[in-house]
């Protein structure tokens, strides 16, 4: 069964708290080298059957309306497997 893959960050122009949070414990460790950090969600969708137009455009859908909130967040990747080569 393939899986889609949904990306959502933090619209940039917006502060990242838990990103802050990341990128000063990774100064405090001695990862300095690490300017700043953003933190966002991915979420996995399996899919029961062939992944065809209607499927994306309803994973679309979905990433837009469901998984975000357009306020804050910007979908920023949806990746579908490979097609397997027979």
């Amino acid at each position: 069964m393939p899986t889609i893959v949904v990306e959502v960050m933090p619209k940039a122009e917006l502060l990242d708290p838990q990103g802050k949070a990341v990128a000063g414990a990774l100064a405090r460790t001695g990862k300095g080298q690490f300017s700043s950090v953003r933190v966002g969600k991915r979420f996995e969708l399996t899919v029961d059957g062939p992944i065809d137009d209607d499927t994306r455009l309803a994973v679309e859908e979905i990433a837009n309306e469901i998984l975000s909130n357009s306020v804050i967040e910007d979908v920023v990747g949806i990746h579908y497997p490979a097609e397997v080569q027979s």
